[in-house]
């Protein structure tokens, strides 16, 4: 027996996402597939407190833009052939040029200015990859992957990419400019 994987696009996925049987699933809509993401855990969420906290004091001292926390949605690619992707982002800033004047119920429809994601035992080697690589076509000019066993965040840009240890110091680069926070300080409370 053959099984075929059914391909939905933004709109259809929106659509099936708001029935009963996805009311307790959190999903991402990938390259037209629909993919069930687990619940993160304690360490998980202690690091999305910390590193969340920094950026959103840093953020709103400086005026710069939005921060958004919590798996934000946002339209990554709207493909000819409905293989769209639709992610979720653990912390999003978007600056005050991409900022609509006022937040939409609905997925955004750009990438975030920087993407910050903290990986889980569940995460693929393979998926964090192509994530990296959507939010980059997409636009994303900077994106932290934060690695809470290895105790490191891998610092990536179209230019390329750097991992940091615990000695070193995460920077905003040109997107926050100014902002410096020890990586050691990101794991602190786990």
């Amino acid at each position: 027996m053959i099984v075929e994987r059914q391909i939905v696009n933004v709109d259809e996925f929106l659509a099936i996402t708001v029935q009963p049987d996805y009311e307790d699933r959190i999903v991402e809509l990938v390259e037209g597939e629909i993919v069930d993401m687990p619940l993160p855990n304690p360490i998980h969420a202690a690091i999305l407190g910390t590193l969340s906290a920094e950026i959103i004091n840093f953020v709103r001292k400086g005026g710069t833009g939005r921060v958004l926390v919590g798996d934000a949605p946002f339209v990554l690619e709207r493909n000819a052939e409905g293989k769209d992707t639709l992610r979720g982002i653990d912390i999003a800033f978007i600056s005050s040029a991409k900022l609509p004047a006022s937040l939409p119920r609905k997925p955004l429809e750009f990438a975030p200015d920087l993407a910050v994601e903290i990986t889980s035992p569940s995460n693929t080697a393979d998926d964090i990859k192509k994530k990296i690589q959507q939010l980059l076509i997409a636009g994303s000019a900077l994106i932290w992957i934060v690695y809470p066993d290895l105790r490191c965040v891998a610092v990536h840009t179209v230019g390329g990419s750097v991992t940091l240890l615990e000695a070193d110091t995460l920077t905003g680069g040109e997107v926050l400019p100014g902002f410096e926070f020890p990586v050691s300080e990101i794991f602190a409370d786990v």
